[in-house]
Formats: structure tokens, sequence, C-alpha cells
């Protein structure tokens, strides 16, 4: 007797736009944070579950240091940095504070690896180059520190090896694996 499995159909997932701030410049270094559409309340509150965090503080303080840090280079402080970064914390899903902070760490590290990226096909000499290259790295390894400091949050940290030993004598029998008793079971 043939049976044949039908494959079943799973449904694409959704995903919604990443959540987006407008600046607005009050000087070439600072700006402040407003929503794009002007629907405050809502958009406040998806920027709290896209940072997984409860409160208003830890927005405003995030969006301040993500202006700070996530410049393209040679133009000073630019929204679409900044809600490149948001985009990616969000992909992130980070569950409170602590989780929060790495993946901002991320997403700055990211946006300075690309732009150190940039200068290194500009740098002329040798040493330019070098001092790029150098800082890449770095950042880059940085960066994959990171991930797995977020993935050890998540999972827990350890593992767990069990070793058992098995001695079989000349005659005898063994079964290795889990073993159900049953009816139908051999």
């Amino acid at each position: 007797m043939s049976t044949t499995i039908e494959p079943t159909l799973v449904p694409a997932r959704v995903k919604n736009a990443p959540v987006r701030v407008k600046l607005e410049r009050i000087t070439c270094d600072a700006a402040k944070s407003l929503p794009p559409d002007g629907q405050h309340q809502e958009w406040l509150g998806r920027l709290k579950g896209a940072l997984g965090t409860a409160s208003t503080d830890f927005v405003d303080s995030t969006l301040f240091q993500l202006q700070a840090a996530a410049r393209l280079p040679n133009s000073g402080l630019s929204e679409i940095a900044v809600n490149a970064a948001l985009a990616m914390i969000e992909s992130e899903q980070p569950r409170g504070e602590t989780e929060c902070a790495i993946v901002i760490q991320m997403a700055c590290i990211h946006s300075a690896t690309m732009a150190v990226f940039g200068r290194l096909n500009a740098s002329c000499g040798n040493r330019n180059v070098l001092a790029a290259a150098t800082a890449v790295s770095r950042l880059s390894r940085a960066f994959s520190t990171l991930v797995e400091t977020l993935r050890r949050l998540r999972n827990g940290g350890s593992q767990v090896i069990r070793i058992e030993r098995v001695d079989v004598r000349h005659g005898g029998q063994a079964i290795i694996g889990n073993i159900k008793q049953g009816r139908n079971d051999f």
C-alpha cells in the first residue's frame, strides 16, 4: 500500500513597513524626531514595539543615539541612515532594553563599517588603505561578537553534552537509542 503525503502550504509572512522617523533639524548636528505621518501616539506605540520597551524615555534616548551614530559620510545628520538603523533594529525584534541595546550597537557598527568601506575605495596611499582595512576588520569582528552575544542572551549560553558508556560483552546484544514499548513498536 502506497501513501502519498500532500504538501502543506504555509502562508507567506505578512510584514508591515518598518517604523520610520522624520527629522526636523534644530542645528546641523541635532534634530527632533517626529512621526512621518503626524500620528504621534500610534507612531510612539510602534517605536516602543520595535525597540522592545514600554519606556518613552528609552525611545527618546535611542533616537538621539541613532542620530549621533548613524550618519552618512560627509553629510551630517541623515534621515535615511536613522530609518535604516531603525529597520534593522525592528527586524531583530528585541525583547527588552538589554537586547535592544545590543541590537542598536549592531546597527551602528554596521553603519560605521559601511562608511569605512566607502572610504576604503577612495583612499589614496597604502597607509590609508591599511588603516581603513584594519578598521573594517575590527568593526566586523565587533559585529560578529554582538550577534553571538545576542544569540547567547536569547538561547542561553551553555551547552550540555552527555556522554554515556555502553559495555556489551561477547555474546551480548545492545540497542542504542530511544526505545518505546508498545503494541506496534518494534
